[in-house]
């Protein structure tokens, strides 16, 4: 017995010290991107302020946009969200709504509120999908179209969506977002300066459950009453103007968000289009466009653009939200199996030595990491396997990673673009980030872990997410 003790207190001692050192690297990284972030966003920020994107309407360089819209079961959100796309400042661009084969009243309700027909239309097929029923075009609206097909997922609607559009460039948007009117010209914008260099890019992802929104635009910016949302605007807030800008500045993004991304359309068709068989297939064709642009020499980037910024809906209880981060991170683990090779291969530049490690150790191991932290930490010190500086250590570690991190990222959003105009929404912010390690970190945790469970267990779909609807 006394063997066995003092192996389990050897192993205890070194798992401990793996933890704090893993969680010393992960605040390292963490603390180099907020340095990078902060010096990129205040730059960017400072120059977007002198430089007026108007210039850009009547830019002989300005690029048309094809904006896709798939829409599943979305009657509630989807005529808004049209509506607010129709009042976009840019100069030429066409929306294309996909209907996947929706079980409620989505199509009756596009056909009558914008008087759509249906047309004779020849699609060439570049990218296979399943059958498409009809194409409509609005008798009021020339440029807004609906494809209707039959039921293949969200990755096989935005592959309907690039075949039957006309423009060079493309937009993924969900069906329930709303774009602030001056987005496209935003995040254009490096697309128009690049000369074709810059192949794709993202904008920022907000959500809107607070805030006024009328005639499928958002009037007043708020702040929701509910924790659990008020902690997903902190999440928001550190990965996209902590994590994205800070992989962005070396061409080290691996996802732009399926919710508001523009794609160069013959480089998406000639990487093959969006993956139907995972649900994270914004993320694995930006990894697919990576791995194409090194393994056929080409300079190209993909970039993120803090200022563009599409309002959303998010889950206000934890089923909902429980469906959404276990299979974000089911699509994660996809992605990054699908393109393994490219761990730790030169051949592939940073992206395969700096970008995938990081998703693949931080952002894929990590919830395993902390889940046995979780477990394991307390039972070390109740049977004093663990002393008790050392389980001090690695709570002052799990705070500084959670808390303090979150609210650098509410800084930086104060800092920088002052989305929200009311001091008590700040305070609030900094609140709850300082409350994050407490409650809402070890929920995510698990619902990340039960995401690796359903790739163990083969678990395929989406998962059945309702909504209220953001847009009045």
């Amino acid at each position: 017995m006394e063997i066995i003790g003092a192996v389990m207190h050897v192993l205890f001692q070194l798992f401990t010290y793996l933890f704090a050192a893993y969680m010393i690297v992960v605040i390292g990284f963490y603390s180099v991107m907020l340095v990078i972030s902060s010096r990129q966003l205040r730059e960017q920020y400072g120059l977007n302020q002198k430089e007026p994107y108007e210039d850009y309407l009547d830019n002989i360089d300005a690029k048309p946009v094809s904006v896709i819209v798939p829409a599943y079961n979305e009657e509630i959100g989807i005529y808004n969200s049209v509506r607010a796309l129709l009042s976009m400042n840019y100069s030429e661009y066409e929306i294309i709504v996909v209907n996947d084969g929706s079980k409620d009243q989505t199509v009756d309700i596009m056909i009558d509120k914008f008087d759509m027909k249906k047309i004779p239309r020849v699609v060439r097929k570049q990218l296979d999908t399943e059958t498409i029923r009809g194409i409509y075009q609005s008798s009021i609206h020339s440029n807004v179209f609906m494809v209707d097909k039959d039921n293949g997922g969200k990755a096989d609607a935005l592959n309907a969506g690039i075949n039957v559009s006309r423009y060079p460039y493309v937009c993924s948007l969900d069906g329930d977002s709303i774009l602030e009117r001056d987005a496209f010209l935003k995040v254009m914008k490096p697309i128009i300066e690049s000369d074709g260099e810059v192949i794709a890019a993202g904008g920022s992802i907000r959500i809107a459950n607070g805030c006024r929104i009328e005639r499928g635009e958002v009037m007043e910016i708020g702040l929701s009453k509910s924790p659990l949302v008020v902690m997903q605007v902190i999440e928001y807030l550190r990965a996209f103007l902590m994590g994205r800008i800070g992989l962005s500045r070396h061409n080290l993004l691996l996802i732009i968000s399926g919710a508001f991304g523009i794609f160069h359309k013959e480089s998406v068709i000639r990487a093959g289009g969006y993956r139907r068989e995972t649900v994270g297939e914004d993320m694995e064709l930006v990894v697919r466009l990576h791995r194409l642009m090194k393994e056929e020499k080409e300079e190209s980037q993909i970039v993120y653009v803090p200022d563009p910024v599409c309002w959303t809906e998010a889950p206000e209880d934890t089923t909902m939200l429980k469906r959404q981060r276990s299979r974000w991170h089911r699509g994660l683990f996809e992605s990054l199996w699908h393109h393994k090779r490219m761990l730790f291969n030169p051949r592939y530049g940073s992206i395969g030595l700096i970008s995938v490690p990081y998703f693949v150790f931080i952002e894929l191991i990590g919830p395993v990491i902390e889940l046995l932290g979780y477990i394991l930490v307390p039972i070390g010190i109740l049977t004093g396997l663990i002393n008790v500086q050392v389980a001090i250590l690695m709570f002052s570690l799990a705070l500084l990673y959670g808390s303090i991190l979150s609210m650098g990222a509410v800084l930086l959003e104060e800092w920088s673009l002052r989305r929200y105009p009311k001091e008590s929404h700040i305070i609030r912010l900094f609140f709850y980030a300082l409350s994050e390690t407490f409650w809402y970190r070890p929920l995510t945790v698990f619902w990340r872990m039960l995401g690796l469970v359903q790739v163990v267990r083969k678990q395929q779909g989406w998962g059945e997410m309702k909504r209220k609807g953001i847009s009045q």
